[in-house]
């Protein structure tokens, strides 16, 4: 996860599933304590800088984790598909990334 964060704004190179996955995780979280903190204090400022700061990486680790899988990161505009993009792209990264190098860099895990 701290590769991810250091790598925050890099579209470039590839991500393995390990990374992608406790990012989401990180994400997550803190989005979830955002969203007490504005529970709390009544506000929705917390949860909306929150989603704010990690849009960039969010987009930057999806692209590079489809890049481990050989595809592009045009890929990732599936997004804007309701469901059927969002379950498409769940499909895509939670398969194992090709072995060795590929056209977008050499494998995270060799």
């Amino acid at each position: 996860m701290l590769e991810a964060l250091t790598k925050y704004a890099e579209f470039t190179g590839r991500s393995r599933r390990q990374e992608y996955w406790l990012f989401l995780l990180f994400s997550i979280l803190l989005n979830l304590a955002a969203n007490i903190i504005d529970g709390v204090i009544s506000a929705g400022i917390v949860s909306a800088l929150v989603g704010l700061a990690l849009i960039v990486p969010s987009i930057a680790v999806l692209v590079r984790r489809l890049h481990d899988t050989d595809r592009t990161g045009w890929w990732a505009l599936l997004i804007l598909l309701p469901v059927l993009g969002t379950l498409i792209l769940l499909v895509f990264c939670l398969f194992k990334g090709t072995d060795g190098a590929n056209r977008f860099g050499q494998d995270p895990l060799g």
